[in-house]
């Protein structure tokens, strides 16, 4: 059978893609090589429907300038905000619930905070779904797609694009099988960087390297965020320490949440998750300074991952763990340090050591620095501190697309994190849509 429209790939970007061609007469494959929402664990954090978000924090930055930058692929500001506004309203219409009511007085007295240490607040309208609930909120949304006559194929793997000439005409599933179809869009999200990489050295797929963010899981106790997270859930703070200059942000923030581990192939990260229904004493969030290469060597994804691989190999295949007191003092943690810490780590399998042996001198300093400055908006938060390495967040290639997000290669379509057009939930089914639309009106 020949399809009208393949996606690859089902988190946000190709499942809201999907809802957008949905109800037009169109025969609709959607490829995930994961398993079912109903069906992963959250020890399967990376791929399957619903994307790498469906066991995160369950946050939703309803804004089009935060995990990504809408305007690029859109006529203005107000088209961007409407694609987030339909975000929101399909994700509303299958259980996420609506979003906490804006404190303006308080974001104010933040703001200024901010400011006055040469930072930036930025107050979003967020909503907390919770990784223990957005599978049941993936799973309605998946359901009423395969109502409207949208086919899945589930734990089925790409391996390639088929093109002749300058034109995509199909896909090749790892046992060789091939499928046809008019159009196709690839949306395989952040566990897509590596295969999306593969494909812009094997077909004529224009394309740029983009910057990474190096940093550690900071976790603290949440009585210190307390007052922050009463203004926001997942608050976003910019700030750029003195020595360096460089920009270093808070991101995905876990209030009484874990820290847990991820796993990819040939290494080990960490991130963060909270839940609706069991809460601990913590708090967690990403700390990351964002790395650029230039001349001669401009592969980030290569860098990042060979500073996780070091990370990986010094912490025995765990991620490492260091009391913030014991990184400053120049010595590495020890089991008997950590259990005098007034926190408890909610991340058990770690290995005790000192991070600076695996993430750059320069990014240390960056995260010294930026801890000390956030201390003067969040008292409490550079002490009694916990770090976990390494954290660090891949953008894939930026593939160079036009209005409709259609490559260089005629009829292949782009979306998502895994082809470097966001970098969260919103973003992604936001490209998602216009794809969609991009598929329709081409």
């Amino acid at each position: 059978m020949k399809y009208d429209v393949v996606i690859v790939g089902a988190g946000p970007a190709g499942l809201f893609a999907s809802n957008e061609l949905a109800g037009r007469g169109l025969n609709v494959l959607v490829i995930e090589k994961g398993k079912d929402v109903e069906q992963r664990t959250e020890n399967e954090i990376m791929s399957g429907v619903g994307g790498a978000g469906t066991y995160s924090d369950g946050t939703v930055n309803l804004r089009p300038d935060i995990g990504g930058n809408l305007s690029e692929f859109t006529k203005g500001e107000e088209e961007a905000w409407s694609l987030v506004n339909k975000v929101s309203e399909i994700l509303t219409k299958h259980g996420m619930p609506l979003p906490a009511e804006k404190d303006t007085e308080k974001e104010e007295e933040l703001k200024r905070k901010a400011a006055s240490i040469g930072s930036r607040f930025y107050p979003i309208i967020q909503s907390h779904i919770g990784s223990d609930k957005a599978p049941a909120v993936i799973a309605s949304l998946k359901n009423e797609l395969v109502e409207k006559g949208i086919e899945f194929s589930i734990e089925t793997e790409v391996a390639d694009l088929i093109v002749e000439g300058n034109s995509c005409v199909g896909v090749k599933i790892s046992d060789g099988k091939t499928i046809e179809s008019e159009k196709i869009l690839v949306a395989p999200g952040r566990i897509g960087i590596d295969w999306v990489e593969h494909l812009t050295s094997r077909h004529p797929i224009d394309s740029t390297f983009a910057p990474i963010d190096i940093g550690v899981r900071v976790e603290v106790p949440s009585i210190v965020m307390d007052p922050v997270i009463n203004v926001n859930r997942d608050p976003k703070f910019h700030l750029y320490p003195k020595r360096y200059d460089d920009f270093v942000r808070t991101f995905c923030t876990n209030h009484q949440g874990f820290v847990v581990k991820e796993s990819y192939k040939g290494f080990i990260g960490v991130n963060g998750h909270s839940r609706k229904d069991i809460q601990t004493e913590n708090t967690n969030f990403a700390f990351l300074v964002k790395t650029h290469l230039t001349e001669p060597i401009e592969d980030t994804t290569r860098y990042g991952r060979a500073i996780a691989q070091l990370a990986t190999t010094i912490g025995g295949g765990k991620p490492i763990l260091q009391r913030l007191d014991d990184l400053i003092a120049g010595r590495r943690s020890t089991d008997s340090r950590i259990a005098r810490s007034p926190i408890t780590p909610t991340l058990k399998d770690y290995t005790p050591g000192d991070i600076s042996m695996a993430l750059p001198q320069r990014t240390m300093v960056n995260i010294i620095e930026g801890l000390e400055m956030l201390d003067e908006i969040i008292p409490g938060v550079n002490s009694s501190t916990l770090l976990y390495a390494p954290e660090i967040k891949y953008y894939a290639k930026r593939l160079k697309v036009n209005d409709n997000l259609e490559t260089t290669v005629k009829n292949l379509y782009v979306a998502g994190d895994g082809a470097g057009l966001s970098h969260d939930i919103v973003n992604a089914a936001a490209t998602g849509l216009l794809a969609g639309r991009g598929i329709v009106q081409s």
